[in-house]
């Protein structure tokens, strides 16, 4: 491994993560020939066969997943090396990638946009996705930091509270159980439209109607919360959703709140890393910024117009 390259190792790592050489060439802005000829040269030095054609697709083969996994060690001493060195350049530059659940885009980007104003040498880069996805970019580093309203279990993290993040359910504005004080009960019957499995709202609805003793009746999954507003105001449904996503719809009485026992339930909004991840000072004055002055960029549900 002594002569190996960073280029070959690179070249490797991104045929296995995408499973093509197009992709991978796509990836690193390269050529599919030069992809082929840098892990040729690797598989002659190292003198064995480092990947396996499974269909269409490669997949390491036993010595490519031991040079893997020394790729990943040596991206992450990589990475912790740029973070010494940014911190010796102090908060005048440097480049921070955030991860978001989709529902925090609806109050994030105030919140980057005041502390790029502070800071305006630091790049950020945003990554959204579902809470599944947010977790699998802290695991392998695809993101310095992520915004989510429940942080995994499943990886050592270390996170900080940003505020308060209320769920509840919405209808159309003309809905017939509007004014009323029901139990969950009441909509035992109802179409529900829903986030897709491995969102943490959809996960949050499961446990609120598990808790309740019925099982919602869900006609469509919709992996886009301005989808699912869209098709409540049709009168395709209800939906379970972050009242975060919905405040100017239900300000200007397209859409109203149903009032249902146990509802809204709360969870809270944290900014969270990898324990085991360095954070740059630029990434490290973020999470500072977003534990403090976070929550004033929470929007604020207000009561809509009354029923017509």
């Amino acid at each position: 491994m002594r002569n190996a390259t960073l280029k070959q190792l690179r070249a490797l790592a991104a045929v296995v993560d995408t499973g093509t050489v197009t992709a991978a060439a796509k990836r690193l802005n390269v050529t599919p020939p030069a992809v082929t000829m840098q892990i040729q040269q690797l598989e002659e030095h190292l003198g064995l066969p480092l990947l396996d054609r499974a269909g269409e697709r490669f997949q390491p083969s036993a010595a490519g997943r031991e040079v893997i996994a020394a790729v990943l060690r040596i991206e992450h001493a990589l990475a912790d090396c740029g973070a010494a060195l940014d911190a010796m350049k102090g908060l005048k530059s440097g480049h921070v990638s955030v991860g978001l659940v989709s529902t925090a885009k609806y109050f994030v980007p105030n919140a980057l946009g005041a502390f790029a104003r502070l800071h305006p040498g630091i790049d950020i880069a945003l990554v959204v996705g579902n809470r599944e996805e947010m977790i699998a970019a802290l695991r392998g580093d695809g993101v310095d930091l992520a915004i989510m309203g429940r942080p995994p279990v499943d990886i050592e993290v270390d996170k900080s509270l940003i505020g308060p993040h209320p769920h509840l359910i919405i209808a159309p504005a003309d809905h017939p159980l509007l004014g009323r004080r029901i139990k969950a009960a009441a909509l035992a019957s109802a179409n529900f439209l829903s986030r897709e499995p491995g969102s943490g709202t959809r996960g949050l609805m499961e446990r609120f109607f598990q808790e309740s003793g019925i099982e919602p009746r869900i006609v469509m999954e919709i992996g886009s919360n301005e989808t699912i507003k869209q098709a409540v105001m049709a009168g395709l449904g209800l939906a379970f959703i972050s009242a975060h996503t919905i405040a100017a719809e239900v300000a200007d009485g397209r859409l109203a709140t149903l009032d249902v026992e146990g509802l809204p339930e709360i969870r809270q909004w944290f900014v969270v890393k990898r324990s085991a991840k360095r954070l740059t000072p630029p990434a490290a004055a973020l999470v500072e910024f977003l534990a403090r002055r976070g929550p004033e960029f929470l929007p604020t549900l207000s009561p809509g117009p009354p029923p017509r």
